[in-house]
């Protein structure tokens, strides 16, 4: 799964800037790689103290998003956008969007 690299850097970042990322964020954010099976599922929670990053599920996050593996490498690349990638039924996104606008900032704290 490509989109590791990813989850690996934004765990990197929450024990670095936790509380900066935090304050970016404000939410819980479940991401579900569609094409990856079980372990394609991460939860970053920017919510609660100096934020955290893991492998599985939140059932309380209050932004799901759900994208192919590909597709999420892409958009942190900067190659694909996110609202057309919404537009075009790559990526969907349960709870609130709001806060999905907020990632493409969150993505490049991380880097």
């Amino acid at each position: 799964m490509k989109s590791q690299a990813l989850f690996d850097a934004m765990k990197a970042a929450v024990s670095t800037k936790g509380a900066d990322l935090v304050k970016m964020g404000g939410a819980v954010f479940q991401f579900n790689i569609s094409d990856a099976g079980p372990e394609g599922k991460f939860t970053l929670d920017l919510k609660n103290g100096n934020g955290a990053a893991c492998a599985g599920e939140d059932p309380k996050a209050d932004c799901t998003i759900t994208i192919a593996d590909a597709d999420m490498v892409a958009m942190a690349e900067g190659k694909l956008d996110g609202m057309q990638a919404f537009m075009g039924g790559k990526l969907k996104i349960k709870g609130n969007m709001m806060l999905a606008q907020k990632l493409q900032g969150i993505l490049e704290a991380a880097k």
